[in-house]
């Protein structure tokens, strides 16, 4: 079964290839192919590999290519991680948001409409690439915004094109542990749009414990999102939000703190691999220790200006050691083997969520099985929620529309109508910042509508 990754000289690369060298039954990945623009990446990505692989019998193939249609060519499977104008374009969008006073998250806010503008287009062309030459591939899109991206993806491969993201996954996890409860064993009760989800129950054993965690202030505030939003706002919720809710119920603070910080994370990231890269292919080093020492130090880091801001302290141990492969893996695996298994994913809605139509992608609960990705029916939002889903949807759509049209005046309309950009003259400065710093948006016209 050939795999095929794009962004394949991307740093996460290596959680992927080696949660592969553990698969080792039947109808496993026999075959990987990295694709990347950038031939210093890919050699040192495969260093890495080649290093985890050592004394593994059996280990995928791997190959690297700069050609995409090579690359794509009777894959099974195709993991799209791409980056539109790498680190240093995260960096600059933040950068640009941060001077006029809003937050340049990557997905989140300014810098994830920014990156959506930036990389729609691009994942549009994969998207018709894979149509035509990979047709009976699967694509699973981790590249951010990922609801967004994989919205514009499913209009060229309807429900061949699955978006995951380990968020909603690591939440449940720590909600379960919480109360005492297995993972494995509890079904997560979790809606809304790819980072803009709540969880609203967690069953197990077909009983509700979530209300349990609720009433308990000292189990509440016993794990990251209790200490981030504090215990009062989710008892307030009855929920618990996805962590990068943080940004917008806590956003004067968010924006406050990132202000304050020595530089951005985009900066932060940016620096930090440009030294890995650049360790990872002398001669006298194994690259996969410097991998694995970056990744903790990357790990560690994560959210670290909103924790500081809530005072939520370090995170905890069992949340340094990724997660989204895993879920990749596993959506893989029910695929390829028709292992039945229930996952959180970005998919279609259909008619699970009422309040939107049935294209656009959410992310909630799915059955996956061979024929793909069966989103669950799931109880409407309260309205505090349905306002915040409807409005970053609607924001969504207008990046899509001003990425098929070309239209600035859709790119100014999406900034101006985000909830976390509270000015139609910040959304139009924040248009022209943009288009200063990222070559790759000057398809955006004034003439166009």
């Amino acid at each position: 079964m050939k795999l095929t990754i794009l962004g394949g000289g991307g740093f996460r690369v290596p959680l992927v290839h080696g949660a592969l060298l553990t698969d080792r039954a039947e109808g496993r990945v026999t075959e990987v192919v990295l694709h990347d623009l950038d031939e210093r990446r890919l050699h040192a990505v495969t260093r890495v590999l080649a290093e985890q692989a050592a004394g593994i019998p059996d280990a995928p193939r791997v190959t690297a290519t700069t050609g995409l249609d090579e690359a794509l060519a009777g894959a099974d499977f195709v993991f799209s991680a791409i980056r539109v104008g790498g680190l240093q374009g995260r960096a600059d969008d933040e950068r640009v948001a941060l001077a006029e006073g809003v937050l340049g998250q990557e997905t989140v806010g300014a810098g994830g409409i920014a990156y959506g503008l930036r990389t729609v287009p691009v994942a549009v062309d994969i998207a018709r690439r894979v149509a035509r030459l990979a047709p009976d591939a699967w694509v699973i899109n981790f590249t951010n915004p990922a609801g967004l991206v994989t919205e514009a993806m499913s209009r060229y491969l309807g429900d061949r094109v699955i978006g995951i993201c380990d968020s909603p996954v690591g939440l449940g996890r720590r909600v379960a542990r919480a109360l005492g409860a297995d993972p494995e064993e509890a079904f997560v009760d979790y809606v809304g749009l790819n980072h803009l989800g709540w969880v609203r129950g967690l069953r197990v054993a077909g009983r509700d414990e979530l209300p349990r965690l609720l009433a308990d202030p000292a189990l509440l505030g016993s794990f990251e999102e209790g200490r981030l939003f504090g215990v009062d706002w989710l008892q307030s919720l009855g929920a618990i939000p996805n962590e990068y809710l943080h940004y917008y119920y806590f956003n004067r603070e968010a924006v406050h703190a990132y202000q304050r910080a020595e530089q951005t994370r985009g900066a932060f990231l940016r620096d930090q691999q440009a030294r890995f890269y650049t360790e990872a292919l002398r001669a006298d080093r194994s690259a996969l220790e410097v991998w694995d020492r970056t990744r903790a130090e990357r790990e560690a880091t994560y959210m670290a200006e909103n924790r500081e801001s809530a005072g939520a302290g370090e995170r905890e141990a069992e949340d340094l050691s990724g997660g989204y492969e895993k879920v990749a893996l596993a959506l893989m695996r029910a695929i390829a083997r028709d292992e039945r298994t229930t996952l959180i994913l970005n998919v279609r809605n259909r008619d699970s969520l009422s309040l939107l139509d049935g294209d656009a992608v959410i992310e909630v609960p799915c059955r996956v099985d061979a024929g793909g990705a069966h989103p669950v029916a799931v109880a409407p939002l309260p309205e505090h929620a349905t306002g915040l889903v409807c409005s970053v949807k609607a924001v969504e759509r207008e990046v899509l529309a001003a990425a098929e049209s070309g239209s600035r005046q859709a790119a100014v309309k999406a900034f101006a109508l985000h909830p976390l950009v509270d000015s139609v003259n910040v959304a139009r400065r924040l248009v022209e910042g943009y288009l200063e710093v990222h070559p790759g948006l000057a398809y955006l016209s004034e003439h166009s509508r």
